[in-house]
C-alpha cells in the first residue's frame, strides 16, 4: 500500500498561513477537487457536519502542494486555541546551496531570503554569522509565531 505525508499545521488564520507559506516554499495554494468551487463545498458534500465547518472554513484554500510533487502537502487546519510554547518541528529553509558554495554566497542568499519573507509577514528572532565555521543563518517567525530557520 501507498503511503503520502501531510504535515498538518494547526493555526488561527488558514489563508494567512497559505499566503505566507506557499511562496516560501515554492508551492502553490492546493485547488479544490475537481467538480467542486470550493473546498467548503467539497467537504459538505463528503457529508462533514456544519458544526464542524468554522464561518469561512474552505472558502479559500487551506492547504498547499509542492507543484512539482516532490514535497508533502501541508494542510493549516484552524484551531480556537493561539500558539503558547516554542514548536517542537520547524522548517530549514535551505537557500544557501550548501558547504560548497562559498561563505559570502551563502550568506548573501540567506539575507536575500530574510528579506523577501520579513516582506511577507515573518520576524527575525536572530541572525548567527560565524564565518569561522562556515554558518550564516536567521532563526524566524511565521506571522503566526511558528519558529523556522534560513541557512
Amino acid at each position: 500500500m501507498e503511503m503520502t505525508v501531510q504535515l498538518t499545521i494547526d493555526c488561527s488564520d488558514p489563508q494567512r498561513m497559505v499566503a505566507f507559506w506557499a511562496p516560501a516554499l515554492g508551492y502553490v495554494p492546493e485547488p479544490a477537487p475537481e467538480g467542486h468551487p470550493t473546498w467548503r463545498a467539497y467537504w459538505e458534500a463528503m457529508g462533514v457536519p456544519a458544526d464542524e465547518l468554522p464561518p469561512g472554513a474552505g472558502d479559500l484554500a487551506e492547504s498547499i502542494v509542492d507543484p512539482t510533487g516532490r514535497g508533502p502537502r501541508v494542510w493549516f487546519q484552524q484551531v480556537p486555541e493561539p500558539k503558547t510554547v516554542k514548536n517542537r518541528w520547524h522548517f530549514d529553509l535551505k537557500v544557501g546551496g550548501g558547504r560548497e558554495v562559498p561563505p559570502a554566497v551563502r550568506a548573501e542568499r540567506v539575507r536575500a531570503a530574510v528579506e523577501r519573507l520579513v516582506d511577507a509577514g515573518a520576524t527575525v528572532l536572530r541572525i548567527r554569522d560565524e564565518p569561522d565555521a562556515g554558518l550564516f543563518a536567521a532563526a524566524m517567525r511565521d506571522p503566526e509565531g511558528n519558529e523556522f530557520d534560513v541557512v
